[in-house]
């Protein structure tokens, strides 16, 4: 998941004290042991040294300024309600869709084709006679299932190309303009899909993939954002926080979209999310800097506190960065296999979910927005939670850093393809197939503690960057997943559809028996510098 969400979850731990375990700020900060360039998620059992370098040398100590109107919680803010538009740009047409195509028209071309296996209940028919009209003048188009599926895809050609690069220039100059810039140009991009469904699919196809192109920049922006304004032990809430917009805007767009569909007809869903996202972005620019020695109001006490607690893990990479290392490195693979895994059960949702619940379910458009978004409410509140439970099993010591990360990928993978599995055996039943979609949905939200936030573990220098080349994989579900689905559903029967929910539990837990074998949470030697290399040979 995502990747969404995905990398919001803890990558850091409060030290013990009074307040610890409880989300609150503590008298003081250790910084040896961050200064040494060990994983923020690790710790010393974890790495190759037995000893624990805190022990050799005096602690530093350093008082911690209120949190509370904090500009660097101003900050989480903002990229909380950022990604909430995010990844409302990104599923807007999952919904719009079931608006956009005649479905008159797509089921007379190809009626042989089409097989209709679930009764569809009177009222469903008289809400979808209403919901689905709309106003005079606004356009339908006879798409069938494979074109949808392209079209849906479309965005993840786009993203492919721009994780890595976003991820090495935001680490290198700094991620406001690139995030700023990722969601302003998408959002000036979505002003214009109901110009381009006009002209024709393969135009909205090509505007599809562009909007991707500027998005793919963001995700990689914000960790490398982070890496300069998050101090070690506040990075588990900050970065839960502002990640936690990606699903809460998937929450909240789908049944939106679905009450602008119906209210005022499919092209404002695109002028409404377009808009959202240019004020957003406004915004943005408005108050946000890449660090806190440039920003112009954040006040010297917290400027101090977090320049002195992030240290030179703050500072940028430089140009030279071990890539040839990185992709010869088994536990780099070990994390893009089960992410490509994982991605395909979640974009498979993220943007068929509704076709399904529309062509074989036959919930109107007002109960198919509102029942497509539940599975994103339960994936967002799980996602939250098993970041602080990880988070207290990390600071309580009583699990290893790889450890955890197997369990709650386990947990956050195979599980879920259980629920998954139960779905194709669900049949016509809508309460059954929604209520096991959930429960799916839910669990694997622990991933997101899980493999998703494991580059930071192995790699906490280049973790902009390798999150970039793990996301190009795991996107390559993104662009596949509709594509297979817009195949084996070309009929739209109950046969297809279960073949799309047992392909993706055999899929999701494939990842998670790979991460369980060759997973782990040390940091690699590839992504030490020479200084800290030369410390723990002498130790």
């Amino acid at each position: 998941m995502i990747q969404y969400f995905t990398l919001s979850i803890v990558l850091g731990h409060f030290q013990q004290g009074a307040t610890r375990g409880l989300g609150f700020p503590v008298d003081t900060v250790d910084l040896q042991h961050y200064k040494r360039g060990y994983s923020i998620n690790s710790i010393a059992d974890d790495q190759d040294s037995d000893t624990a370098p805190l022990l050799e040398k005096e602690v530093e100590k350093i008082t911690v300024p209120p949190k509370c109107c904090s500009v660097r919680c101003n900050l989480a803010a903002m990229m909380f309600f950022g990604f909430a538009v995010v990844y409302g740009l990104r599923v807007n047409l999952s919904v719009a869709m079931v608006a956009m195509v005649n479905g008159t028209n797509d089921q007379s071309s190809s009626n042989s084709n089409i097989s209709i296996e679930c009764p569809v209940p009177t009222h469903t028919l008289d809400n979808n006679s209403q919901s689905s009209e709309q106003p005079e003048g606004i356009p339908r188009y006879s798409w069938d299932s494979k074109t949808q599926g392209m079209l849906l895809g479309a965005f993840f050609f786009g993203y492919l190309f721009t994780q890595i690069p976003g991820g090495y220039l935001s680490g290198r100059f700094g991620g406001s303009l690139f995030l700023g810039g990722g969601v302003l140009g998408t959002s000036v991009l979505t002003l214009l899909t109901p110009l381009s469904a006009q002209l024709g699919a393969k135009w909205l196809f090509a505007l599809r993939a562009l909007e991707g192109f500027g998005e793919g920049v963001t995700l990689p922006a914000m960790m490398a954002m982070w890496a300069r304004w998050a101090p070690p032990l506040e990075r588990a809430r900050l970065m839960t926080f502002s990640g936690a917009g990606s699903s809460f805007g998937a929450f909240v767009a789908l049944p939106l979209t679905g009450f602008i569909c119906r209210s005022l007809g499919w092209p404002a869903v695109f002028y409404s999310c377009g808009g959202a996202g240019c004020l957003w972005a406004v915004f943005w620019f408005i108050l946000v800097s890449d660090e806190p020695r440039t920003h112009p109001r954040i006040s010297d006490r917290e400027k101090h506190y977090i320049i002195n607690s992030i240290g030179s893990q703050g500072m940028p990479h430089g140009w030279s960065v071990p890539v040839l290392s990185m992709l010869f490195s088994v536990p780099v693979w070990a994390i893009i296999i089960p992410q490509m895994c994982g991605n395909w059960s979640y974009y498979t949702l993220l943007t068929s979910l509704p076709t399904y619940m529309d062509t074989v379910l036959h919930f109107d458009l007002q109960q198919n927005s509102f029942l497509s978004a539940l599975p994103y409410l339960a994936d967002w509140l799980f996602s939250v939670g098993s970041g602080v439970l990880a988070d207290n099993l990390l600071e309580r010591e009583l699990l290893s850093v790889t450890a955890v990360r197997k369990i709650f990928t386990f947990i956050g993978l195979f599980l879920p393809a259980v629920f998954l599995l139960a779905v194709g055996f669900t049949g016509c039943s809508g309460v059954l197939a929604v209520t096991f979609l959930t429960f799916s949905s839910a669990l694997e939200g622990f991933s997101a503690a899980g493999v998703y936030i494991n580059q930071i573990d192995i790699a906490p220098r280049y973790a902009g960057t390798l999150l970039g080349i793990t996301n190009t994989f795991g996107m390559i579900s993104g662009v596949l997943a509709p594509i297979v689905v817009g195949y084996l559903t070309r009929d739209h029967s109950v046969t297809g559809w279960r073949h799309v929910f047992w392909l993706s539990a055999g899929v999701s837990a494939f990842g998670a028996i790979f991460y369980v074998i060759f997973g782990t949470g040390k940091i690699q030697s590839w992504a030490r510098t020479d200084e800290e290399s030369d410390t723990d040979i002498h130790n």
